[in-house]
């Protein structure tokens, strides 16, 4: 009884087996004859019973199931995916249907990035990624392309899968120059470009090595961190980043920036000014640093800060004004001492003093906006009107006037 059993047994395997066969041929009948909608049917049809079939059939399977979703490349995203998620575990016979794979999303993905569709970009480099793992500028360029999309949380995913990696792009490449159209020609090997060489086509030959991505991928995270308003992975981010780029001023003013956000104004001006070690010749750090001294009540150091702008950015009003600002502020405190004097002798004196010290003060103020004045051509409505308002302040109503009739020109 038990040997009828084995035997029934083995004659339902093999029937069963001979079905697979022959809806497996089925599939890849269908593929051949391109219709693809068939296949996709008998594909879903066959992938429960993907786990009986031998080692052969499996990947006879595969192979088909993944012709039959990708479709001539006419598939959807989720068809590709599947299609790349069968390829993969095709041996031998597969490598080639990969590089078709491969080529055709390349096309595509450079299309899609040309006509800025960077979305859709970056989901073709991904899957050529999937399709490619070894080759990580596949996944470079899904990021980038994220970037381009605004869509900064898959962007740091990948991101982040290329600096677990230890990803840097770093290329060594084989050129030489073509005699016939004078451009730079690149070579896959210092063999192949050393035969057009010495054939006479090409001359000049170069072994170029490429710059590594690695600190701008470490950067572009930092920038994200902070884009997201997580403060603490920014800074960790960018401290990394300095790590590998210790005289890149932008890490240092991003850094600074964060923690002004944070409210540490102290570390946000002691970083300010380590870039400004760095760059002396940066309009904007001076700018800034200017506008923390301004908030600190430094008006000395803050109208340094305004000049040194002014001296490498005339053009610059901001700093103009700002500059300006900090003698009527000086001006304004001392009418609180004069209005706080009595009627004494003494007081009296004290009074024209002051008095005579904030009508100068408010001359320098003037005297910057007409300074700049006289040194662009283009003056913002915000400068006439501070000047306008110093001038009634000092009693030179025909100068404001003039301001006035300026500021209805316009």
């Amino acid at each position: 009884m038990k040997k009828q059993v084995i035997i029934a047994l083995a004659l339902f395997v093999s029937v069963f087996t001979f079905a697979q066969k022959k809806e497996v041929k089925a599939l890849e009948k269908a593929v051949k004859k391109d219709n693809f909608a068939e296949a996709k049917t008998i594909a879903t049809q066959l992938d429960s019973q993907v786990s009986a079939m031998d080692d052969d059939l499996k990947e006879d399977y595969y192979l088909a199931a993944a012709k039959a979703y990708y479709a001539n490349g006419t598939s959807t995203n989720a068809d590709t995916n599947k299609a790349i998620e069968n390829i993969l575990k095709v041996e031998g016979e597969g490598a080639e249907f990969k590089r078709i794979i491969e080529n055709d999303l390349l096309t595509k993905a450079n299309n899609f990035y040309s006509s800025k569709k960077f979305n859709k970009a970056a989901e073709t480099f991904n899957m050529m990624y999937q399709v490619n793992p070894e080759a990580q500028d596949y996944l470079y360029y899904t990021a980038v392309s994220y970037i381009g999309a605004q869509n900064f949380d898959k962007a740091l995913e990948s991101y982040l899968e290329l600096d677990k990696l230890g990803y840097t792009g770093e290329k060594t490449m084989f050129v030489a120059t073509n005699k016939e159209t004078g451009q730079v020609d690149s070579f896959n090997s210092k063999s192949e470009r050393d035969i057009y060489v010495k054939s006479g086509t090409h001359t000049d030959p170069e072994t170029q090595n490429t710059e590594s991505r690695a600190s701008e991928i470490t950067k572009n995270i930092a920038l994200i961190y902070i884009n997201k308003g997580e403060k603490d992975k920014a800074l960790a981010a960018i401290e990394k980043a300095k790590q590998a780029n210790p005289d890149d001023v932008n890490l240092l003013i991003n850094e600074a920036n964060i923690y002004f956000e944070m409210g540490d104004e102290k570390k946000f001006q002691s970083i300010l000014q380590e870039a400004i070690q760095k760059e002396p010749n940066n309009a904007d750090l001076h700018y800034n640093v200017g506008v923390i001294y301004m908030n600190n009540k430094e008006i000395e150091k803050a109208r340094q800060s305004f000049e040194k702008v002014l001296s490498l950015k005339p053009a610059n009003a901001d700093a103009a004004l700002n500059l300006s600002t900090s003698y009527l502020e000086e001006g304004n405190a001392l009418v609180e001492q004069m209005n706080s004097l009595g009627n004494s002798r003494a007081d009296d004196l004290k009074y024209e003093e002051l008095k005579k010290k904030k009508s100068s003060l408010f001359d320098q103020a003037a005297q910057t906006l007409v300074d700049f004045k006289n040194n662009n051509t283009s003056v913002p409505t915000s400068v006439l009107q501070q000047l306008k308002n110093i001038y009634n302040a000092l009693g030179e109503v025909e100068k404001a006037k003039a301001i006035n009739a300026e500021i209805e020109g316009k």
